[in-house]
């Protein structure tokens, strides 16, 4: 009954015909699905925390009823009554706007383009998702937006249907990709979005745990050909979990190569374009300061496919190696999920984690992935902020200075995959 549930939801968020709000928060705004007075529930509202009161500085979350697809959000930030400085992320900590300052009285316009999606593909097809992505902020019938930081202010928000010209990038891949829904895991996946004009939007199908032949069989290939058109971009970051893979066929060079070329030759015949990108590297260094090898030959299966088949190849596996050995055996814990007990709400162990990053490594890798775009040339590279500074991993950003306000969700239980 629920999974029906959760299918009629999806179909009715597909079906919803796309609409823009206007939404001034400086006055009193209801809740996110509150019966209205003509019966009908709320389509837009404040969701998921408490609704904030004029004095809170706490993260407060407002969500809209769309069908899936991309839209263009305008956030008009600041307060006539206080000054404010406000952190703007979508959906799973989806990091948009970086903390941004306005004086009392001041207001700045921020404008994103957000993707949507729900699991509905067809009448007959939907994403199968796992259990614990039911909770996330993704893969429902509404927008969300969340607004964080020292004292977040916001007194506007448009949400209308993106330009047709947008172009998405369609993000496929496993835990190191993921819309990590929780604190402290982080992922690169939903850094990206921050260096990116209104031009581009990206959409992430990636999971925890997944392989590439675990994409495919859950339809997450289906739900990004159903919502790609001609001229996007497929980005697909496999060969961690697909190295535990046994049976009939498992290996580097036959079934992970095989799935490789299924999504060259799916995304190819809709009018798509395909990058590769080589899996991260395990914080794992032997007794000289240098990273060993432990993805086996995946990364070569990878690097081969896309020479036979024309892919262009971002080396996050290269580039993520330096990062580590600049870093040091010690001081490699603070891009990654290193905390002593009681660091985070319900922490009753140490989390020790060589695989998965927090917001600062994610973010750190994240600027590397989008220098690999540079890299390759890829066309949409000039959509890029005029904020963007050229990144290299043997001179990665100080971790003492780096700030990330934490969303009010946290998991002690680490991601699927290592």
């Amino acid at each position: 009954m629920k999974k029906l549930l959760s299918m009629i939801l999806a179909m009715a968020a597909t079906a919803a015909v796309a609409q823009t709000y206007d939404v001034d928060l400086t006055v009193q705004q209801p809740r996110y699905g509150s019966t209205q007075p003509d019966g009908e529930a709320q389509t837009c509202g404040w969701d998921v925390t408490a609704t904030p009161g004029a004095k809170s500085t706490a993260p407060r979350y407002f969500s809209f009823k769309v069908p899936d697809g991309n839209y263009k959000v305008t956030v008009t930030l600041g307060s006539k009554r206080q000054k404010g400085s406000t952190v703007v992320r979508a959906e799973s900590r989806r990091l948009l706007l970086e903390e941004t300052a306005t004086r009392k009285g001041e207001t700045k316009t921020v404008t994103f383009t957000v993707n949507k999606r729900s699991t509905y593909i067809d009448g007959k097809k939907s994403v199968r998702i796992k259990e614990r992505e039911k909770d996330y902020l993704n893969w429902d019938d509404r927008l969300t937006l969340e607004f964080n930081g020292t004292a977040p202010a916001v007194s506007r928000i448009t949400v209308e249907p993106a330009a047709d010209t947008v172009t998405t990038l369609f993000l496929c891949g496993n835990s190191t990709v993921v819309d990590q829904n929780n604190e402290p895991w982080a992922s690169w996946g939903q850094m990206i979005p921050r260096w990116f004009d209104q031009r581009v939007a990206v959409s992430n199908h990636a999971e925890s745990g997944l392989t590439a032949g675990s994409f495919l069989a859950s339809n997450r290939l289906d739900k990004v050909l159903a919502m790609m058109k001609k001229g996007d971009w497929v980005v697909c970051e496999f060969g961690h979990n697909d190295q535990k893979e046994r049976g009939a066929g498992s290996g580097a060079w036959y079934n992970f190569a095989h799935n490789l070329k299924i999504f060259v030759d799916r995304v190819r015949a809709q009018g798509g374009n395909i990058i590769f990108i080589t899996p991260t590297q395990r914080r794992n260094f032997d007794d000289n300061g240098k990273i060993r090898e432990t993805h086996g030959d995946y990364p070569d299966a990878m690097r081969e496919v896309a020479r036979r088949e024309n892919v262009p190849v971002i080396e996050l596996h290269d580039m993520t190696r330096t990062f580590f050995e600049t870093l040091g055996v010690e001081n490699s814990k603070r891009a990654l999920v290193h905390y002593p007990a009681g660091t985070f709400p319900g922490q009753s162990k140490d989390f020790a984690d060589n695989t998965h990053f927090n917001p600062y490594g994610a973010y750190e890798v994240a600027k590397m992935v989008v220098m690999g775009m540079k890299q390759i040339n890829v066309p949409f590279i000039s959509c890029l902020r005029n904020d963007w500074k050229d990144y290299n991993a043997a001179q990665p950003d100080d971790f003492t200075t780096f700030k990330w306000h934490n969303a009010p969700f946290y998991d002690n239980v680490k991601p699927d995959g290592q």
